[in-house]
């Protein structure tokens, strides 16, 4: 009972935060599909301009690209071989769950509706900041050393706003896209461990 106890103190603010994030994500599509725009989408795409330069420009679009579904795959696949004798559960969860952020992208982008600031349809949500999230869980529930577990969990996060930023260099998506992107992927990502823990644990118990 005790075990089932803890579990559930630990559920709580992660469906706190889930809800929370979608909450959060609910009023920013809201907001994107009246093609709307806050004033801080215009600050920071300015505040990102001065920073246009032509030799930045390759490394932007190389960055850019590790969100793209020609790097992820392989990724995903890499992740699975690697998962699959420490723990064969995420080995085969992580692909679904991938699998999943796409659909919701899908969704969310087809639902709302927004342009881009360079005017290509498909703005909201960013989907190249939605899917990286699980890597720094597993990293962080992995056998690795301390040390190693906080440098690899430092170097997805690193990643993640590394990508962000490149995505509003390019001009392909608003901040608030990146902030949907964020809210959401929280909001798939939290419940989506907490479900594959949760029947793990009851077929182990």
């Amino acid at each position: 009972m005790q075990r089932e106890g803890a579990g559930l103190g630990v559920s709580r603010p992660l469906l706190a935060v889930a809800v929370l994030s979608l909450s959060g994500f609910l009023v920013l599509a809201l907001i994107a599909s009246a093609k709307e725009f806050f004033d801080l989408d215009y600050s920071a795409r300015a505040l990102v301009r001065l920073a246009h330069l032509p030799l930045l420009d390759p490394a932007m679009n190389g960055i850019s690209g590790l969100g793209e579904n020609y790097v992820l795959i392989p990724l995903i696949a890499l992740g699975v071989a690697l998962l699959w004798r420490r723990s064969r559960r995420w080995a085969v969860v992580l692909p679904l769950l991938m699998a999943g952020t796409g659909g919701l992208q899908f969704a969310a982008k087809w639902v709302v509706d927004r342009p881009r600031p360079n005017l290509a349809a498909g703005g909201f949500p960013s989907g190249h900041v939605l899917a990286l999230g699980l890597m720094i869980y597993l990293l962080c529930t992995s056998t690795l050393t301390r040390g190693q577990r906080w440098l690899g969990s430092a170097g997805c996060a690193a990643t993640v706003l590394a990508v962000a930023f490149s995505r509003l260099y390019l001009e392909a998506h608003w901040v608030s896209d990146v902030a949907g992107g964020f809210t959401l992927g929280i909001a798939y990502l939290l419940p989506a461990i907490y479900l594959v823990e949760t029947v793990a644990g009851r077929h182990a118990g």
